[in-house]
């Protein structure tokens, strides 16, 4: 039997580990799936996919996605071109002017009209993924537009989110949001009153964006030292070092007056740049290397370092389909960041490829039980997910959806994460629980609490049925489902799990809707929102499989 139609029958028969391994199945020949070994997607699989590939499943996306099959669909996404650029969409809406100068108002208005209205849906979700890696924040933007800076930051991260990961690195270390977030930005030398560089961004650029804290094997474990303890990728020197890299940078165009700093990357000015030797991850630059030509090859020398394979893999993974990877799907992903398959590093468009391609991701074989796979699906992709297929739209045309990361709300909202470390941490363990017995992570867990889980379904409960103030939504694609509750929960069970919900909870929900009267005015919708909100608050939509 060939290795294509053993992948196909473990597909479809959604078959175990054990009974993979007996049937003589080697897991390696399944690491990177291709169109040819999965056939078509079923309208299942293609929910799933999207659910892990986009912000939301619909039904046209996954009519696109099965008509094309996975790899064409992502070739497709990864050649979409730009939607219109944001920072002129919230010029256009007013969120420029004198009066929101000192305010945080209009960062949410464009992030939520983008998320909910692209059709560059992978971008979006790979977008997501990385203002939750390279975090900047509006909540620590001290300085007269900060809100268009953190929607200048979002639109570089589409520009570069599909290119190569040294050019993404560069953007970011360059962003007039990330130099006032960090503090590079005004960053200068050292002098004799005792003034040192800056070392807030250097820290967190290995820390958090690059490195990490230990020295990686390629599949994520951790190197371990003579004493057999982990063995640190830097020390405070290396820190010191950096940070006299970063000196010399600085706001460009910034008086205070007028906006437009905030889309132009930051501007350099080498009268504020260290002259002494810059000694960090076993490199020097010499104190007489030009402060621009310095900045490049500090970036090099971390681009090149071993550990930011492993380190992006895992996090992007844990981002898009699982919050515990095998050590081998990250090596594999780490793999093809480190070479593309024609010897490019870096090539992101490999690295998402690779992520959502992976067996462990497509055909779930995973070493974890089945109860132990996938992640907790974070607030906003819950709220995406419902406002894509319910055509949320704005009446006024300003999407003035709010902040929603109190947790009387979603308890999240982009770009607005309370510190560097993100609304969660890629290692968050949730403390006396089973999955802290079982040495499991759970990062999405790090904001789910009594009240973050009241307050997210009073929230719904107050949005579902009619929106908001100017934020309607259309549930006329629903409606004539609402006759027939099997096929309204069917219909909810496809697009928002896959058709992972129990047979339990699809048929207590159905019959509980043939319970409610469609003879009132509002009867067919009460039954369409009823369903939606029950399968949102459900923990087999809250865990994504």
């Amino acid at each position: 039997m060939e290795a294509s139609e053993d992948v196909s029958q473990v597909r479809r028969a959604d078959r175990p580990l054990a009974v993979l391994a007996a049937a003589g199945v080697a897991a390696g020949l399944l690491a990177a799936c291709t169109d040819e070994q999965l056939g078509p997607p079923t309208e299942d699989e293609a929910a799933r996919f999207l659910g892990q590939a986009s912000v939301a499943a619909t039904t046209a996306d996954a009519a696109d996605l099965m008509q094309l099959g996975y790899g064409a669909w992502l070739d497709k996404q990864f050649a979409m071109p730009l939607s219109t650029p944001l920072w002129n969409w919230a010029r256009d809406m007013g969120f420029h002017a004198a009066q929101y100068k000192s305010t945080d108002v209009g960062v949410d208005n464009a992030l939520w009209f983008r998320l909910v209205n692209a059709p560059d849906v992978l971008r979006q979700r790979v977008v997501l993924a990385l203002s939750e890696i390279f975090v900047v924040s509006v909540r620590n933007m001290p300085v007269p537009w900060g809100q268009m800076l953190c929607v200048s930051y979002w639109e570089m991260l589409e520009a570069h989110c599909f290119g190569n990961f040294r050019q993404l690195l560069e953007q970011v270390a360059l962003s007039p949001a990330m130099g006032v977030y960090l503090s590079m930005s005004g960053s200068r030398k050292e002098d004799n009153s005792g003034r040192r560089p800056d070392e807030n961004f250097a820290r967190e650029l290995l820390q958090l964006f690059t490195i990490g804290l230990v020295r990686l094997n390629l599949n994520g474990t951790p190197q371990l030292g003579a004493n057999g303890e982990p063995v640190d990728t830097y020390k405070m020197a290396d820190i010191t070092g950096l940070a006299r890299v970063f000196t010399g940078w600085n706001l460009d165009g910034y008086d205070g007056t007028t906006p437009g700093y905030t889309q132009r990357p930051m501007a350099f000015n080498q009268a504020d740049h260290s002259t002494l030797d810059k000694s960090f991850l076993g490199t020097t630059i010499a104190g007489s290397t030009p402060g621009q030509q310095a900045f490049q090859q500090a970036l090099d020398t971390i681009f090149a370092h071993p550990n930011v394979g492993p380190f992006i893999a895992r996090q992007l993974i844990q981002r898009l389909t699982s919050s515990n990877p095998s050590g081998d799907y990250i090596a594999r992903v780490a793999r093809a960041f480190n070479d593309n398959g024609v010897g490019v590093r870096g090539d992101m468009q490999a690295v998402i490829r690779a992520v959502l391609m992976d067996g462990e991701a497509r055909l779930r074989l995973s070493p974890l039980p089945d109860d132990e796979m996938g992640k907790l699906r974070e607030p906003i992709l819950r709220f995406l997910q419902w406002a894509r297929v319910v055509k949320l739209q704005s009446s006024d045309g300003l999407w003035s959806v709010g902040d929603l990361s109190s947790p009387e709300r979603l308890g999240q909202s982009p770009l607005r994460s309370p510190s560097v470390f993100n609304f969660f941490r890629p290692g968050y363990v949730p403390l006396n629980t089973t999955m802290a017995q079982q040495g499991l992570v759970a990062p999405e867990f790090q904001i789910t609490d009594e009240s973050s889980v009241i307050g997210y379904v009073n929230f719904l409960f107050g949005i579902l049925p009619n929106g908001a103030a100017n934020i309607s939504v259309d549930y006329s694609d629903w409606l004539p489902l609402a006759s027939d509750p099997a096929k309204l929960v069917d219909r909810i069970n496809l697009l928002f799990t896959g058709r992972t919900l129990s047979a339990a909870l699809v048929s207590d929900l159905s019959t509980a809707l043939a319970t409610l009267p469609l003879s009132s005015d509002d009867g067919a919708k009460r039954r369409v929102v009823t369903a939606m909100l029950t399968v949102l608050c459900s923990p087999e939509f809250l865990v994504q499989r």
